[in-house]
């Protein structure tokens, strides 16, 4: 048997294209459970095939466990009965019995067989998907073999691969033998079917699509900055060009629009806007919401959104069916966009600018006149009036010296007001916390100022929550918590 042992590894190995240790490592798993059916009870088995002789031995073996912890007596045993035979035992390692040589019958051999075959079929299937893998192809073409609950199964070369229902193209009608591309989306290694899993309707589809009808993008003269979709209807892209000499959207659509039609073509007739890529941010927002003209545009930072006014005639193009022109080109860009009209904007800008003007009349005790000069300025809030460069609040005409350093000084006192006004309000919100045992100033403030104002809140918080309030480690804020939770159980 061990000249045939060797002969059988070698040519499977071969045949299948596969390690031949992974031919011995399912041959000893196939051995293994062939040996196991001699037992009634439900046994560890061990088989180890010599590489070289092709002979094997078996062994049956025990896990050693904590005492106590025994679940099946026939494969585990307790570390101390353990350490009766090997006293340098620990949990987690095994003790063996030698088993004698044992003859397999005619069901032993066709388990395994079947043992054998099926981990060679899967490492086959791992080194086929290994071997795709490593070619780094996003494209997968194939023909449809079969449909299951809806979601098709792919055929490509020796791969199959799953498309599913919701990554499929709405209202696409694909069939049993329909050739189809599709975009690889992830590599599921769960399960026993298909590994790859594919979609028509990821926003890289398109991009990929694109790299394949234009050569100057795999040549590095074109680059696709961005992509964003609604599958089956519209799409944007954002093209950017590396050689001055070269129009990227031209270059995209091709001569008479060959290129983009036939990334149309492969997505069912999806429309595909191609925009210009800008690196200010406004004027991309500007042409991703093209074909509408936009009048202006009031950039927010800190929100990372932007007030984007039209002319009423073309707020319905901005916005476009059921909002799916500005939510394209929200996702193309980055931003968070507001569509709205002149009329809108002037009355958002008008409550804006008396909220301000309001707010320096009332915080720095000056007359409409001098709060109208500020907000014309360009101020909004007390920190811009308290530290701006005096420089430049000296090129205000309206404004000499001395009236610049009065304001200056009234915004600084109100802002010094403003924050003694809130430490008193948290200091006074701390409630009892500060008679916790372990608990100091500065984390009974960060707790009253995030709402937790008392013990028994303190108590109702998880040690997560509380290391995310505070910062301190997690031993810590253990131990608060189960301070204040010491009521419960007295």
């Amino acid at each position: 048997m061990s000249r045939e042992v060797l002969l059988l590894a070698d040519a499977l190995a071969r045949e299948k294209n596969v390690d031949k240790d992974i031919v011995f490592a399912a041959l000893e798993q196939a051995l293994a459970s062939a040996t196991k059916k001699r037992f009634h009870e439900d046994v560890d088995v061990r088989v180890s095939v010599d590489r070289q002789s092709g002979s094997f031995s078996a062994f049956r073996r025990w896990a050693v466990v904590e005492d106590d912890t025994i679940e099946n007596p026939s494969a585990q045993i307790a570390l101390s009965e353990a350490r009766r035979d090997n006293p340098e035992v620990e949990v987690g390692e095994y003790l063996e019995e030698s088993l004698p040589p044992v003859e397999f019958g005619r069901i032993g051999a066709q388990t395994a067989k079947q043992v054998i075959l099926q981990k060679i079929r899967d490492a086959e299937r791992e080194q086929i998907l290994s071997d795709f893998l490593m070619r780094k192809e996003h494209l997968v073409t194939g023909v449809i073999k079969r449909m299951e609950r809806g979601n098709a199964i792919i055929e490509s070369g020796r791969i199959e691969a799953v498309l599913p229902r919701e990554q499929m193209i709405p209202k696409e009608n694909l069939r049993i033998g329909d050739r189809v591309r599709a975009f690889l989306l992830r590599v599921d290694r769960a399960g026993r079917g298909p590994q790859l899993v594919l979609s028509r309707t990821a926003s890289e589809f398109v991009t990929k699509l694109f790299e394949l009808e234009v050569p100057e993008i795999e040549e590095g003269l074109l680059e696709i900055k961005s992509a964003a979709r609604d599958a089956g209807a519209r799409a944007k892209i954002a093209v950017k060009s590396n050689d001055a000499r070269i129009d990227p959207i031209g270059t995209c659509v091709g001569m008479r629009g060959s290129r983009v039609q036939a990334v149309t073509g492969e997505l069912a007739g999806e429309r595909i806007d191609i925009v210009l890529w800008s690196s200010d941010p406004a004027q991309f927002v500007i042409n991703a919401l093209a074909p509408a003209e936009v009048s202006s545009i009031v950039v927010d930072e800190e929100q990372h959104s932007m007030d984007v006014v039209v002319d009423e005639e073309q707020l319905a193009q901005a916005i476009g069916r059921n909002g799916q022109n500005v939510r394209l080109a929200s996702e193309l860009t980055g931003w968070d966009l507001n569509i709205m009209t002149i009329t809108e904007a002037q009355q958002k800008n008008q409550e804006e600018y008396a909220a301000v003007r309001e707010l320096f009349m009332e915080r720095l005790d000056v007359d409409e006149e001098v709060a109208d000069i500020l907000v014309r300025e360009g101020f909004s809030s007390l920190e811009e009036v308290a530290y701006v460069p005096m420089g430049e609040m000296m090129e205000i005409e309206a404004f000499d010296e001395d009236t610049v350093n009065e304001l200056r000084s009234r915004a600084r006192n109100a802002l010094l007001t403003e924050a003694i006004a809130t430490e008193e309000e948290v200091e006074s919100g701390t409630g009892d916390l500060l008679t916790l045992e372990g608990m100091d100033n500065e984390t009974a403030r960060q707790l009253a100022a995030q709402g937790v104002t008392s013990k028994d809140a303190l108590a109702d918080l998880a040690v997560d929550d509380l290391v995310e309030m505070t910062g301190m480690d997690s031993e810590r804020a253990k131990q608060l918590i189960m301070t204040a939770r010491a009521p419960w159980f007295a």
